[in-house]
C-alpha cells in the first residue's frame, strides 16, 4: 500500500521505516527542510537501536522517501498518518494546534479525483480529537471528496521501538467507518498480532490509560521502596516477589528515581486534564505524580545526608538520558537532579553512552558541568558518584577501578544497578532505593 506519514519525529520516523520494511512504499512529510536534508542525506537526527540501518536501506530500495511538500505526500498516500507533536500546555491540558493544522492542510489538498482516504491519529490525542479532524477535514475539502478518520495509537518504547512496530503485541484501530478499517486491516496485514478493533473513542482512550497505568506500577514500587527502607527490607526482593505473580508482571516494578521522558509526564497530566474537563477526576493520578515527585526530593537527601552541603562538591554523574537505549533527555529525572545539585554548588562532570549530545543542547542546565565519554575519567577526585540512568555499562563498572577514582568512596545509585555485596567488597559506601545496605 502507499502511505504518508506527516510529522518525521520519533513516532513519525520509526512507524514510517518500519511500514516500509514490511512492503510498504512509505512517504515522510515534514516541515522541516533541515531535518528532511539530513534523512536524505542517509542520517537520522535521533538515536533509537537499528533504525539507522534500516532507514538507509528501505532509502535504497525505493521503499521510503522524505519531502517537505503535504501536498506531496497527500497525494501519494491512500492512508495518510498524523504523527506531529500533542505538547502539554501550562495546565496540563494538550495543546492540539499541531494537529488541527496538519488536519486543514491535508483537507485543502484533498480533490474527488484522489478517491478515498484514511486520515489516521498516531499522535496521542485527548479523547474525541478524531471526531474534531473529521469535522475540520470536512470543513476545509473541496466538496465531494471522500475519507475516512481513525485512531491508531502508537504503543512505543524508546530503546526498543524499531522491535515494537515490527513485533507488537496488539494493535489498536478506532473506526467508525467500514471502509477505512477495511483499508487498516490490510495495512497491518504484514504484522503477526492481534488486532482490536474499537471506537474511534475507545482507541483514543487506551494509550492514555495504557501510559497512566505504567507511570502507577512505577509509583506504586517506588512507595514500596520507601517502605522498605524504614522497615530493613530489600524492594528488589519484593519486587520480584510479586512480579512472578501472573496477575501482576515484573515490568515496570523497578524501584528507581521515578519516569520521565517525554510520553508519561506529558500523559498522565494530559489524562488528569481530560478527566477533570468530562466531571470524572482521575484524583489516583495525581497521587502517581507526587510520589513521582518525591522520589528526586529523597533522593537528593540521600546525598546531602552524606556529603553534608554540595557546595565546593565534584560529582561523577553516570547518566543524562531519561532511560537506557536512547539519546532523549526531555523532562530526564538524570537532568533535573544535576541542576538541583548545581544549584546549590556543586561541581558536575557527566557521562552517558549516547545523550551527552542532546544534553548539551536541549538540557538547558547552568552551572559547573562538564562532559566526558569516559565514565572512569569523570569519577577523578569525585566526593561521590550518582548513578542516573539504567545504562547496564554502568550495572558492569569495575567497581575497584571506582573506588580507586574517587576522592571519597561514596556511591548512591539511583537505579539499583550495583550489586550491594560487590559495592562492599570493593569497600564502596553505597546508597540505592528501598535497600536496607550501606
Amino acid at each position: 500500500m502507499n502511505i504518508t506519514i506527516i510529522g518525521t519525529g520519533y513516532v513519525g520516523l520509526t512507524s514510517g521505516t518500519c511500514f516500509a520494511e514490511v512492503g510498504h512504499t512509505v512517504t515522510c512529510v515534514d516541515n522541516n527542510p533541515e531535518k528532511i536534508e539530513t534523512l536524505l542525506n542517509g542520517e537520522i537526527p535521533i538515536f533509537e537501536p537499528g533504525l539507522a540501518e534500516l532507514v538507509q536501506q528501505n532509502v535504497a530500495a525505493g521503499r521510503l522517501k522524505f519531502t517537505t511538500s503535504t501536498e506531496e505526500g497527500v497525494a501519494n498516500g491512500d492512508v495518510v498518518f498524523i504523527a506531529v507533536p500533542t505538547p502539554p500546555q501550562p495546565d496540563g491540558s494538550v495543546d492540539l494546534s499541531f494537529i488541527e493544522k496538519v488536519a486543514r492542510e491535508i483537507a485543502q489538498c484533498l480533490t474527488p479525483e484522489m478517491g478515498y482516504r484514511v486520515i489516521v491519529d498516531k499522535s496521542t490525542v485527548p479523547v474525541k480529537t478524531g471526531e474534531k479532524v473529521a469535522q475540520t477535514v470536512r470543513r476545509y475539502a473541496q466538496e465531494g471528496v471522500e475519507f475516512g478518520v481513525v485512531s491508531n495509537p502508537e504503543f512505543l518504547r524508546e530503546g526498543c521501538a524499531v522491535d515494537d512496530l515490527l513485533n507488537p503485541d496488539r494493535i489498536v484501530i478506532g473506526s467508525n467507518d467500514d471502509q477505512a478499517l477495511a483499508m487498516m486491516q490490510k495495512l497491518y496485514e504484514p504484522f503477526v498480532a492481534p488486532v482490536l478493533v474499537t471506537d474511534i473513542n475507545s482507541a483514543e482512550l487506551i494509550k492514555h490509560a495504557a501510559n497512566s497505568f505504567l507511570a502507577l506500577k512505577i509509583s506504586y514500587i517506588n512507595a514500596v521502596a520507601n517502605i522498605c527502607e524504614a522497615a530493613g527490607a530489600d524492594v528488589e526482593k519484593v519486587a520480584e516477589g510479586i512480579g512472578t505473580d501472573k496477575r501482576i508482571g515484573r515490568a515496570f516494578l523497578n524501584a528507581g528515581l521515578g519516569y520521565g521522558g517525554s510520553c508519561f509526564p506529558k500523559d498522565i497530566k494530559a489524562f488528569i486534564a481530560i478527566s477533570e474537563s468530562i466531571g470524572q477526576p482521575f484524583d489516583l493520578l495525581k497521587e502517581v505524580e507526587r510520589i513521582n515527585a518525591d522520589q528526586l526530593t529523597r533522593f537528593l537527601d540521600k546525598i546531602r545526608e552524606k556529603l553534608w552541603v554540595f557546595r565546593d562538591k565534584k560529582i561523577a554523574l553516570w547518566g543524562l538520558a531519561f532511560k537506557q537505549n536512547t539519546d532523549d533527555v526531555r523532562e530526564s529525572v538524570a537532568l533535573k537532579l544535576a541542576q538541583a545539585m548545581l544549584d546549590e554548588g556543586a561541581t558536575i562532570v557527566a557521562t552517558d553512552p549516547q545523550a551527552i549530545g542532546t544534553a548539551q543542547r536541549f538540557g538547558n542546565l547552568s552551572g559547573d558541568i562538564s562532559y566526558t565519554e569516559d565514565m572512569y575519567e569523570a569519577l577523578d577526585n569525585a566526593d561521590a558518584l550518582v548513578i542516573a540512568t539504567e545504562w547496564p555499562v554502568f550495572a558492569t563498572a569495575d567497581l575497584k577501578e571506582v573506588a580507586k577514582r574517587l576522592r571519597t568512596p561514596l556511591v548512591f545509585d539511583g537505579r539499583n544497578l550495583l550489586d550491594p555485596e560487590d559495592t562492599q567488597a570493593a569497600k564502596l559506601e553505597y546508597e540505592a532505593i528501598g535497600r536496607s545496605v550501606s
